[in-house]
Order: structure tokens, then C-alpha cells, then sequence
């Protein structure tokens, strides 16, 4: 243990690998700071209740998506870890083939599936039409940012960070000028924001693929011609992966949302309280995700080379960085939690309801580091049936943490979400655990 946290590479390494995934990860909350003040600058509300809802439902359905990404990851970098390069050719044909099958599936039904949605929203009438709007316009974009999760895969997979630190950058900073243009300056409104949005992803899908393109040349891998012939062989391994990631997601969907809508329930300045602290938790979410982003990339890596003694240095070094991290996040929210809700809220109401459940918060980081790197290792490791199995053990025990202490109200929401990411890491660590005392994590057997 000592020796791996001793050696300097290794930590060049993982920092490599989790750095640039935190950096390029800041820039989504500022598009989305920059979206609500530009349309916030309209004349009428509804113009910000559009493009709100609408985005939340363009941005789930992408999200659930995203096991593009992480099944790409885990494949790829056991293929760059076996240095088997027809097999990180294959996985990025195969990858592209279904995200624009998606895509094209998403664009087809978008109609009739917005309509139901709508159907059932207590949204104004105003907020609705410019929602859909919104939503009509971003599905447009699907074929692009299908393919981006793709290509960010491939490329950490790949062992490179940086090029999927500066794709999401530069794409996020795209869109926000083109919605500063087209909403300011050319008055498109809605409809301007949701250009900016579709343009930003093709624009990010060209720059991936020439970074693809350099990454491909720099590995020496064949001629993407004879793989796309190929394409077809193995991807069945590709399909049942992203199945069970998918169905994880679902869960993990499902409980956030479930906090949302109960949330409201209990009453405005509790909502807003919540959402006060949600914003904390993306916060953590958005660190941890640099790391785990690293765990499966390098478990991958590891994985692909059969070579335990490498995997055991990976998880050290990766382990200890995330908990001093997470150590900082729980201080930083224990002792200053308070004045970091009077900077996002200046309601004294609003700012006393948060401060009640800040302790709850304050212990988030510690608990859900755990939930995040081992997702990160079984990722890299590719069984996303553990993962699958193991959220659904947390989703059950969410609910079942929030019916017993449901007369406590907001509390219940917020220990059933600790519970939540508890449970989550201790089946993940206990199956982690049973698979490397067996010596069976590296087994072919185990691998989906």
C-alpha cells in the first residue's frame, strides 16, 4: 500500500486521468447559469419555464443514454490494456453505429412521446408550448450528442484525458455564445437557445472525431474502412452491457426525481431548500466523477492486461486522492455550509430551511465516494450486471429508508438519499471484495 502511494507516476497517472474530467466538468453548471440569465433577460417568464422544462426533459433523455460512454470506456481500455488494437477499433465503430441508431430512433418518436409528456404537466399553457418548442428543436441534435458520449469513452479509454477534457469545453463554450448571439443578438428567443445547443453538439461531434482521428494514427490502429466491415463481430457484448448500465441509470433516475417531486410536496420553501442543497450534491458529484472517470480508464487498462498487482496499486492511489477530497467537501460544507447558502439564496426562509438539513449534506461526500469509484471499477471491469443488480438493492432500500420515516418529512428524504449512496457502495464493495479474495476479478469468465 505504502509503495503505491509512494510512487510519483502513479500519481501523475491517475491526476492525468481525473483532473481534466473535474476541469471540463465546472463548465456544465455554467452553461446552464448562462442559459437562465439569457433567457432570463426576456420580457416574460415563461420564456425561462420553457426552456427549463424542456431542458430537463432533453437532458434526462440524454443522460440515460450515456451508458454509450461508459460501456465505450470500460471496452476500450481493456482492449488498450491487452494492446489488442482491432479491438479499440471495433468497439469505436460499433459505439458510433448505436448512438446514431438511438438517435435516429429518439428523432423518429420525439412527437408523440413529448405530447404525452406534456399531456400530463401542471405547466402553464405558455410554459408548455415554448417547452415543446424547446424540446423539438434540441432532439435534432441527439445523432451529435449520442456520439460525443461515444467518442469522450473511447478517448478515456484510450488512456487520454485531455482530449475529452477540452471536447467538452469548447463545446460548452460554443453554446454559450451562439446563445448569447442568438438570443440577444438576433432575438430568436427559444428557439435560439435550443439552436445554440444542437449547433454546440455538432460542432463538438466534428472536433471529437478529428481528435479520434489523431488518437487512432498515434496508436497505430487499422484502417477504419476494414473495421466498419467488421463492426458486426462482438457487439453483442457491447449491447447486453449497455442494457444492464442503462437499466442502473433508470434507478438512479428514479430516486432523484422521486426526491424532487416529493420534495415539493412538502412545501415551497422546502423545495427550494432542496434544490439549494442539490446543487451541493452535484457539486461533490462533479468532483468524485473526475476519479471515477480515472478508476475506469485505468481498472480497464489493468483488466484488459491481466495484471493484479497493477489493479491494486490503481484502486490504492485513486482511493486515497478521493478521500481527501471528500474529507475537504464534508469540512468545507460542515464549517462554512452555511454562508455558501446565503451566496446561492438571500430568502431567510429558504436559507433556515437549508441550514437545518446541511448535517445530512456535510456527511454526502464521505459516504458516496465509495458508490462512485467502485461504479468506476466495475465499469473498467465491464460487469455491468453487478452494477445493475446493486442499484436495484439501493433503489429498494431508498424507498423502504423513506417509507419507515416518512412522519419526519424532509429528513426522511434526505436519509433515504444517504441510504441510498450507502447501500450502493457496500454491495459493490462486498461483491468487489468477495471476486478479489476468489482471485476471480480478472477472470474472462466474469466479464460481460
Amino acid at each position: 500500500m505504502l509503495a503505491a502511494l509512494k510512487d510519483k507516476s502513479l500519481h501523475y497517472q491517475v491526476f492525468a486521468l481525473a483532473l481534466p474530467m473535474v476541469l471540463s466538468n465546472i463548465t456544465v453548471p455554467l452553461l446552464g447559469l448562462v442559459d437562465a440569465a439569457v433567457i432570463g433577460h426576456l420580457d416574460k417568464s415563461w420564456y425561462l419555464g420553457g426552456v427549463a422544462v424542456g431542458g430537463t426533459m432533453i437532458n434526462v433523455t440524454f443522460w440515460l443514454l450515456g451508458f454509450l460512454r461508459m460501456a465505450t470506456t470500460g471496452i476500450t481500455a481493456q482492449a488498450f490494456g491487452r494492446e489488442d488494437k482491432h479491438g479499440q477499433a471495433a468497439i469505436f465503430v460499433q459505439g458510433i453505429a448505436l448512438a446514431w441508431l438511438l438517435a435516429f430512433i429518439l428523432i423518429a418518436l420525439h412527437q408523440p412521446v413529448s405530447s404525452a409528456i406534456f399531456h400530463f404537466s401542471d405547466a402553464s399553457n405558455e410554459v408548455k408550448v415554448y417547452a415543446e418548442q424547446y424540446f423539438s428543436i434540441r432532439i435534432w441534435g441527439a445523432p451529435a450528442a449520442l456520439a460525443n458520449f461515444v467518442i469522450m469513452g473511447w478517448l478515456l479509454g484510450a488512456q487520454n484525458a485531455k482530449l475529452p477534457m477540452w471536447l467538452l469545453i469548447i463545446t460548452n463554450l460554443v453554446n454559450i455564445l451562439l446563445d448569447v448571439l442568438f438570443v440577444l443578438g438576433f432575438g430568436w428567443k427559444v428557439q435560439g437557445a435550443a439552436s445554440a445547443s444542437v449547433l454546440a453538439d455538432y460542432s463538438g461531434m466534428l472536433l471529437g472525431l478529428w481528435f479520434v482521428s489523431r488518437q487512432w494514427l498515434a496508436l497505430g490502429l487499422p484502417p477504419l474502412k476494414e473495421k466498419i466491415m467488421a463492426a458486426r463481430h462482438g457487439i453483442g457484448r457491447l449491447l447486453k452491457l449497455n442494457r444492464d448500465i442503462f437499466l442502473r441509470s433508470l434507478c438512479l433516475q428514479a430516486t432523484f426525481t422521486f426526491m424532487t417531486f416529493q420534495g415539493a410536496t412538502l412545501g415551497d420553501n422546502v423545495v427550494a431548500a432542496n434544490a439549494v442543497l442539490m446543487s451541493f450534491l452535484m457539486l461533490v458529484s462533479y468532483a468524485m466523477d473526475g476519479f471515477a472517470y480515472a478508476m475506469e480508464a485505468l481498472v480497464g487498462k489493468a483488466v484488459g492486461a491481466n495484471n493484479r498487482d497493477q489493479l491494486g496499486r490503481y484502486l490504492i492511489n485513486t482511493t486515497f486522492w478521493s478521500f481527501i477530497i471528500s474529507v475537504a467537501l464534508t469540512l468545507t460544507f460542515s464549517l462554512g455550509g452555511e454562508r455558501i447558502v446565503s451566496l446561492i439564496s438571500d430568502l431567510p426562509a429558504v436559507q433556515a430551511e437549508a441550514d437545518i438539513y446541511l448535517p445530512w449534506l456535510a456527511a454526502v461526500p464521505l459516504v458516496a465516494m465509495w458508490c462512485f469509484l467502485l461504479d468506476g471499477v466495475f465499469v473498467g471491469a465491464t460487469q455491468g450486471r453487478v452494477m445493475r443488480n446493486s442499484m436495484f438493492v439501493a433503489t429498494s432500500g431508498f424507498f423502504a429508508i423513506w417509507w419507515l420515516m416518512y412522519s419526519y418529512g424532509n429528513h426522511a428524504l434526505w436519509a433515504a438519499m444517504l441510504g441510498f449512496m450507502a447501500l450502493r457502495g457496500v454491495t459493490l464493495a462486498v461483491i468487489f471484495g468477495y471476486q478479489w479474495k476468489k482471485n476471480i476479478f480478472l477472470s474472462p469468465a466474469l466479464k460481460q
